[in-house]
């Protein structure tokens, strides 16, 4: 793959990388009008196909923030179609990556020395290349290491890139008024939090500590004295990513017991810590020869807060589901309701909304649930369908909900994902064991 010797970091820079980009698309969709006319039936697949190639490619060179937006994209499988989620699900950790020259010249910039100085053996090619970092591998004395050195600019950039973004995400989701800044600031601090490595480290130890008495779940240990705020360094773990775990065919017995100990997981960490790790890509675990789960990188925690906890999974309640007046003040405590809703708005989105949560939080109401269940899915795609094509929806104040969603719903969103890949059939309170 070739490697990077240079990454735009001034905003001008950035600027003009997303503008070309946008001049790409404007030329396939030329292309897309007269292919219409010509070949009708395969227009729209060559049209998205298209589109996502160019826009991946425009983003991987900047790396930072737009290619961690790709990332974030390529978990919704039921939102973009097909030919973007293949292409953006490379952002997770197959990217080009930094030059040898470029990787040693940071390492002198943050450490102070050059990697062959502090390691017995560096590998100047990394293993992987994501949106915010790039990991190599490394020997010192017995230890087999794992080396992630962020890019050059990325914690920098972010504030210009989501000002870049803003006003193509602001007609996206239908954003509207002063109110929506909220929602930038909170996606802005977790980014930047992202591209805190001394932060990371802190939360990697917390979350790896309190969560290490789940059975067939392991973690790295990280080392202080090899890390810095912009280089992290972990013990090397064997296996393979989840996501080519699942696409060689898996033993059903084996992908269970992964899919129970991710589940248990994520439970243990919602209900238990009140925090979460809220990166749940296929990049992020492995599954090592063992057939134990792996989680490797926890640089994007989310804190659930207790005001939004109560309400959020009250609403996967029975009770939600059978009391309209519990449910209303759920909803509205959780914003999802506006005090400027006008009768008939506030009816009608409370209406949306319970048929919405009562598929999405189907799952809680049942001893065990089958992830490979295809109805379940067929459910949420239809409603997701239909809220994309929703009109009225469309015409509302598009700012309904807590700040908090935007990364909880995302967390639940990819785990309900990684658990279909495993077809894995789970037992839903399992992690009360360990409480």
């Amino acid at each position: 793959m070739k490697t990077l010797d240079y990454i735009p970091t001034g905003k001008l820079e950035r600027a003009g990388k997303l503008v070309s980009t946008g001049v790409k698309i404007g030329g396939n969709y030329l292309k897309y009008i007269g292919e219409k006319i010509t070949n009708p039936d395969e227009a729209k697949e060559n049209f998205d196909q298209n589109n996502a190639e160019d826009i991946y490619d425009g983003l991987k060179s900047l790396k930072g923030s737009a290619l961690k937006v790709a990332q974030m994209l390529s978990m919704e499988k039921n939102i973009l179609p097909g030919a973007y989620v293949d292409k953006f699900s490379l952002a997770q950790f197959s990217v080009p990556p930094l030059s040898g020259p470029l990787v040693r010249k940071t390492f002198n910039q943050y450490l102070g020395s050059y990697p062959e100085e502090i390691f017995d053996d560096f590998t100047f090619e990394s293993i992987n290349a994501a949106s915010i970092g790039q990991v190599h591998k490394a020997t010192k004395g017995e230890l087999k290491l794992a080396v992630k050195i962020q890019y050059p600019g990325v914690a920098n950039s972010i504030s210009s890139d989501l000002a870049l973004v803003k006003p193509v995400a602001t007609r996206l989701f239908n954003l509207k008024g002063k109110d929506s800044e909220k929602y930038f600031k909170e996606v802005e601090s977790k980014l930047l939090e992202e591209t805190d490595y001394t932060l990371e480290l802190k939360q990697s130890r917390e979350i790896t500590e309190a969560c290490s008495l789940i059975p067939n779940l392991k973690f790295p240990t990280y080392y202080a004295d090899l890390s810095c705020d912009k280089i992290l360094t972990m013990d090397w773990m064997e296996g393979i990513h989840l996501s080519e775990y699942t696409a060689q065919g898996m033993d059903n017995r084996e992908a269970n017991v992964v899919g129970q100990t991710l589940w248990d997981f994520y439970m243990y960490q919602m209900h238990v810590l009140k925090r979460v790790h809220a990166d749940p890509h296929p990049g992020n675990f492995l599954v090592d020869d063992s057939g134990a789960l792996v989680a490797i990188d926890f640089g994007c925690i989310k804190d659930v807060p207790e005001d939004f906890y109560v309400p959020y999974f009250e609403l996967a309640t029975s009770e939600a589901m059978q009391d309209r007046s519990f449910f209303i003040d759920k909803i509205t405590t959780l914003e999802i309701l506006r005090p400027d809703d006008s009768e008939e708005d506030s009816a009608y989105i409370t209406d949306l909304f319970h048929e919405l949560l009562g598929v999405l939080t189907f799952p809680f109401h049942n001893d065990t649930f089958d992830f490979s269940d295809e109805l379940f899915w067929v459910k949420v795609a239809h409603m997701s369908e239909r809220l994309s094509q929703d009109d009225k929806l469309k015409k509302l104040n598009g700012n309904r909900g807590s700040k908090h969603f935007l990364y909880i719903n995302r967390t639940f969103f990819g785990l309900y994902n990684l658990l279909h890949d495993l077809k894995a059939d789970i037992v839903v309170n399992n992690y009360k064991k360990f409480i």
